[in-house]
C-alpha cells in the first residue's frame, strides 16, 4: 500500500525529475516507511531517493512506501526486471500473489523478494494485460517499457485504489491524490460544473471519470491506459473487465447460501495476508460483524484488534451489539466518541485530506476509527465498504424490487412485498414507498413530475439555475435512471454512484493515517456470483436485505446480529452537531467566499438555514453539503469563472 506519481514531458525536461520529488511530499503521509524516485531519458534509466540532480528526463516515476509484505528494502519502489526494461510503481495489494507467485516459478521466473509487487510486475511481462482479470486484489500502478517507450497504467475493478491523471503544458501527470495535481503548470483549479451540480443538489460525487476540477480525471474501475511515446504519449482508458450477468444462476436457496459462506471465508483468508498487524472497523451491523467473525474463524489465533465508532445519541448508538459481537470474537475493543466541536476542530485538515467534497459527518466518524487505528499501532484494517451495494443493504432498493414486480406483472406478489417491506419504513411508509416505485416505472419525460410528488424538486431556490443552465448542466441525477432489476440496480451502486464515493472517503481517511483499508467483500467472483442470484435470494420475499449472506453466515455471526432489521452504521448525529455549531454554520454560510461563488445563493442559504434551525423546515444532509462544499472551495482555492 502506497502513494505513487509520475510524470511524462513530451520533450526533454531538465526539472522534471526535481519537480516531481516536490510534488511526491504531498503524498508522503500515503507512503512513510520509503520512498525512491527513477527518472528517464535519453540517457537511460537513473534511480535516487534524495534530492536529484538536473537531467534531460522525459519520464519520472516516484513512490512513497507503506510497508506491509516483505518489510526489508527489497521491497523498495521503483522496483526493476534483471533486464532493465520494464519498471513499475504499484499502490496496492494483490492478495492471490502466493498462488500466481507458485505459476510463474513454474514458468520458469526467479524471484529475488517476497514481494506481492515483484508477482505483478512478472505476471505483466508475461501475460501483459491479460495479467488483470488473473489478479485479485486492489490496485493501481504504472508500467514504464523503456525499450518500446510506453507506460501502462491500470486500476482495480472496483476503483479500490485512486489513479487521478491530468493532461498538461508540460504533457502528462498522474497520482494517488488530487493536490499535487494542481500545483502542475497548466492545471486549472475552475470547477467542473456538472459535478458541482450533482454534489450540491444530489450529494452525488466520483461518479465517471471526473473529478469537481475541471482539468483532472480518475481513470475508471477495471479500466487501464497506455501512453506511447510514438503517439505523443496520448491514449485513451480501455476496459480491462466488465461484470457479467448474463448467465443467472440455477441454485437453490441453500446450496447458494452454502457457497457463498465458502466464498466469503476464502476472502477473508486472501485478505489476512501480511506480514504487519491486521485489525477490524466494527460497527455492529451485519457486514462489519460478518468481517471480524470470519477472521476469528479463519486464525484462531490472531490477536484481533476491532475499532467502533460510538454515537452519541442512544437511537443512533450500535454500542451494544458492537460489544456482543467483540465479546463473542474475543477482539479487543478501542471505541472513538467524536463530539461537535471536534468536528469542526479537525474539519480543514478532513477537507484537505479528502481533496473534494464529501456528503455528511459519517465521514468524520470514519476518519477518527483510523486515526484510532494509528494511535495503537494497526497498519492494516478490514472494512465492509460493498456488501450493501451487493446484498441490497439499502431500503431504497426494495423499491426498485417492487417496480421490477410491478413491471413483469407480478401484481400480486408486488402487493404482498408492499404490504411486508412498506412496512419496514414506518409510518406513512407504504404510501411513500409505493410512489418511488411507481415514479421508477415511469417514462423518462414524466420522471421528473414523479419525484416532484415525494418532494425531490431537481433546481433548488438557493441554486443560481442561470449559472449551471449556461454551462449546459444535466439536471436530473445521475443515479435517476431507472434500472429493471434489483441486481441492475445494484451494479449501476458498484460503478456508478454509491460505491465509488466510498471508496474515495475509506482511502482517503485511512491512508491519511497512514493505513491500508482491505474490503474483503470487493472480489469479482463473489460479486459475479452474488448479482447472479435470484433477486428474492438478496432481498426476500419480505423486504429482508442480505437474505442468503445472513443465511450463510449462521453459526459464524450471532443470531441477534444477523436478525436484525434496522440500520444505522457509521451515522453521526449531524442535525444535534449542526445546531450546535449554529455560530460557525452561520459564520461559514455569510462568508466572503460564499458570497463571491456565483453557483449559488447564499442570501438563500442563509435563509433556508434559519428555517431549517428554527424547525420550519425539515433537514437533511444539503445542509452539511453547503458548509463542506464552501470550505472546500475556500481551501483549494476553487476557481468558477
Amino acid at each position: 500500500m502506497c502513494g505513487i506519481l509520475g510524470l511524462v514531458s513530451t520533450r526533454m525536461d531538465a526539472e522534471l525529475a526535481s519537480r516531481a520529488v516536490r510534488l511526491g511530499r504531498m503524498i508522503a503521509h500515503r507512503g512513510p516507511d520509503d520512498h525512491a524516485w527513477l527518472a528517464y531519458g535519453p540517457a537511460g534509466v537513473r534511480f535516487g531517493k534524495d534530492e536529484p540532480t538536473a537531467g534531460a528526463d522525459q519520464v519520472v516515476l516516484l513512490h512513497r512506501r507503506l510497508s506491509i509484505l516483505d518489510l526489508s528494502q527489497a521491497g523498495r519502489q521503483p522496483l526493476s526486471d534483471p533486464t532493465g526494461r520494464w519498471h513499475l510503481v504499484f499502490n496496492g495489494e494483490i492478495y492471490n500473489y502466493l498462488e500466481l507467485r507458485s505459476e510463474l516459478e513454474k514458468l520458469g521466473v526467479v524471484f529475488r523478494t517476497r514481494t506481492d509487487t515483484e508477482v505483478l510486475l512478472h505476471a505483466l511481462i508475461r501475460w501483459g494485460q491479460s495479467a488483470l482479470p488473473r489478479l485479485v486484489g486492489m490496485f493501481a500502478f504504472a508500467l514504464l517499457d523503456v525499450r518500446e517507450r510506453r507506460l501502462f497504467l491500470a486500476r482495480d475493478f472496483f476503483g479500490i485504489k485512486p489513479l487521478l491523471y491530468a493532461r498538461t503544458e508540460l504533457g502528462f501527470a498522474f497520482a494517488s491524490e488530487l493536490p499535487p495535481l494542481l500545483e502542475i503548470p497548466g492545471v486549472s483549479r475552475q470547477v467542473q460544473p456538472q459535478r458541482l451540480f450533482d454534489y450540491l443538489r444530489f450529494g452525488t460525487t466520483d461518479h465517471g471519470d471526473a473529478t469537481l476540477f475541471r482539468d483532472i480525471r480518475q481513470l475508471p474501475p477495471a479500466h487501464c491506459l497506455e501512453l506511447r511515446d510514438d503517439r505523443g504519449w496520448a491514449g485513451e482508458p480501455v476496459a480491462y473487465w466488465k461484470l457479467d450477468r448474463s448467465q443467472p444462476l440455477d441454485l437453490s436457496f441453500e446450496d447458494a447460501a452454502k457457497r457463498t459462506r465458502e466464498l466469503f471465508l476464502d476472502n477473508v483468508r486472501l485478505h489476512l495476508r501480511s506480514d504487519v498487524p491486521v485489525g477490524a472497523a466494527l460497527s455492529g451491523g451485519i457486514d462489519s460483524s460478518a468481517i471480524v467473525a470470519c477472521m476469528r474463524h479463519v486464525e484462531p489465533s490472531l490477536r484481533l484488534h476491532a475499532f467502533s465508532y460510538i454515537a452519541e445519541q442512544t437511537e443512533l448508538s450500535e454500542e451494544r451489539w458492537i460489544d456482543l459481537v467483540a465479546e463473542r470474537s474475543g477482539a479487543i475493543l478501542h471505541k472513538v466518541r467524536p463530539a461537535a466541536d471536534e468536528l469542526v476542530a479537525d474539519l480543514d485538515r478532513l477537507i484537505r485530506v479528502q481533496g473534494e467534497p464529501f456528503g455528511s459527518t459519517s465521514i468524520y466518524a470514519q476518519h477518527r476509527v483510523f486515526r484510532a487505528a494509528r494511535e495503537h499501532n494497526i497498519p492494516v484494517m478490514l472494512d465492509g465498504q460493498g456488501a450493501d451495494e451487493m446484498l441490497g443493504g439499502y431500503r431504497f432498493y426494495n423499491v426498485t424490487r417492487l417496480a421490477s414486480l410491478v413491471r413483469r406483472g407480478r401484481l400480486i406478489e408486488a402487493t404482498r412485498f408492499l404490504r411486508s417491506a412498506g412496512g419496514l419504513s414506518g409510518a406513512g411508509g407504504r404510501m411513500r414507498f409505493a410512489a418511488l416505485a411507481m415514479a421508477r416505472i415511469l417514462p423518462g419525460p414524466l420522471r421528473s413530475l414523479g419525484m416532484s410528488l415525494v418532494g425531490r424538486e431537481l433546481m433548488p431556490h438557493w441554486l443560481r439555475a442561470e449559472w449551471f443552465r449556461e454551462r449546459k448542466v444535466r439536471e436530473a441525477n445521475v443515479s435517476s435512471a431507472s434500472p429493471r432489476s434489483v441486481a441492475e440496480h445494484l451494479e449501476q451502486s458498484l460503478f456508478e454512484t454509491n460505491l465509488p464515493m466510498l471508496l474515495r472517503y475509506e482511502d482517503r481517511n485511512s491512508m491519511a493515517y497512514s493505513i491500508e483499508s482491505r474490503v474483503p467483500f470487493l472480489t469479482p467472483e463473489f460479486v459475479s456470483f452474488l448479482l447472479r442470484l435470484p433477486e428474492q435470494y438478496l432481498i426476500s420475499r419480505e423486504g429482508v436485505s442480505k437474505h442468503v449472506f445472513r443465511e450463510a453466515m449462521r453459526s459464524l455471526v450471532p443470531d441477534a446480529i444477523l436478525d436484525r432489521k434496522d440500520k444505522i452504521g457509521f451515522v453521526t448525529p449531524e442535525q444535534q452537531w449542526l445546531q450546535r455549531l449554529k455560530p460557525w454554520v452561520e459564520e461559514t454560510l455569510q462568508s466572503e467566499k460564499a458570497r463571491a461563488i456565483p453557483a449559488i445563493d447564499a442570501a438563500a442559504l442563509q435563509r433556508e438555514w434559519n428555517d431549517v434551525s428554527s424547525g420550519r423546515r425539515h433537514f437533511d444532509s444539503r445542509v452539511w453539503r453547503w458548509v463542506n462544499f464552501i470550505r472546500w472551495a475556500e481551501a483549494f482555492d476553487v476557481q468558477f469563472a
